[in-house]
């Protein structure tokens, strides 16, 4: 018998489900190595790793999970590593009859729902409040949200139609299927905190050296460039 492929397990921020895949088909192509990826919110995810599950790599949304990590002593860094850099969009089925869409849309009287990520468990549900504060439509929106565990399922709502406008990743829009059936504009940069995402290796990992060999490659200045692809942006 052959033996036994190696393989990184990597809990991952839910923006993260449209990029892993082809990450993954390149890292095991590059090094023979296979990721087993499982994907949530930030907080359920940071969780599950401080109540004993077991997992190589924990790649989160923000610095906050990651950090919490460090904190109860389980990460093998002293602090978090930051990899990628988050986009916040608006956006909308091509069906919708608020199309065209732009920033405006927001406040059209004929929005009833407006799906975000739950601000306490996700970083781009924080970011999409801040947004909302910073545009002022906070107060006048807030029984319009319709909110969901994390931004994978924020996409899924306004996908399905029940929410007519959905605050999401740049990485859910920019699939092939998001730009088939939507379209999306930039929230103002300036509106919400920057979604700097990062990661950690887990003390307890019996393959620390191959996991931080990925930290390493995902950080690395090929595939920091290439980031943009899957709607991410370069933190160096």
């Amino acid at each position: 018998m052959p033996p036994a492929q190696r393989q990184i397990r990597i809990a991952a921020a839910s923006d993260l489900q449209p990029v892993m895949p082809t990450l993954a088909q390149a890292y095991e192509h590059a090094t023979g190595i296979k990721l087993v990826v499982s994907f949530g919110s930030s907080a359920t995810l940071s969780t599950q790793i401080l109540e004993g599950e077991a997992t190589d790599i924990f790649l989160g949304a923000d610095f906050t999970f990651p950090e919490k990590i460090v904190a109860a002593d389980l990460a093998d860094t002293k602090s978090p590593i930051a990899y990628a850099k988050g986009t916040l969009v608006l956006w909308a089925r091509k069906d919708s009859p608020l199309q065209p869409l732009h920033l405006d849309s927001l406040s059209d009287p004929r929005v009833k729902s407006i799906a975000v990520a739950n601000e306490l468990h996700a970083p781009y549900g924080r970011a999409a409040i801040s947004a909302l504060r910073f545009l002022k439509l906070d107060k006048t929106l807030a029984p319009k949200l319709v909110v969901a565990e994390n931004i994978s399922q924020t996409a899924q709502f306004v996908e399905s139609g029940n929410a007519d406008l959905g605050l999401i990743s740049l990485t859910a829009a920019n699939t092939e299927h998001f730009r088939q059936i939507g379209t999306y504009v930039l929230l103002p940069l300036n509106s919400y905190p920057k979604i700097i995402q990062y990661g950690v290796v887990l003390k307890a990992s019996p393959i620390r050296p191959d996991a931080h060999a990925f930290i390493d490659w995902l950080t690395s200045p090929t595939i920091q460039q290439n980031l943009s692809q899957f709607g991410l942006a370069a933190v160096k």
